[in-house]
């Protein structure tokens, strides 16, 4: 219980600093931040021990940069899928 609890305030972290910290307008309430910050984590997290060896998880300073730089990457691939053609 304490893990899932741990993701959940380490998503909601990631993703409002992500949302406050990425140029541009973002939709999305409270749960879209959360989730965004869980799949950031996991995305930041995943690649930083591909690419770097380095464990970055749970709620630490390495964790939350991990989690965020993840989120980033989501709004800046999620922007790029919904874009409209103008």
């Amino acid at each position: 219980m304490v893990s899932i609890l741990t993701w959940l305030v380490l998503g909601l972290i990631a993703g409002a600093l992500a949302k406050l910290i990425y140029p541009g307008h973002q939709g999305g309430g409270i749960f879209a931040t959360i989730g965004l910050g869980i799949l950031g984590a996991l995305v930041g997290g995943w690649l930083g021990k591909a690419i770097f060896g380095v464990s970055a998880t749970g709620l630490s300073i390495p964790g939350i940069i991990a989690a965020v730089l993840g989120a980033m990457l989501l709004i800046f691939i999620w922007g790029l899928v919904t874009r409209t053609a103008s």
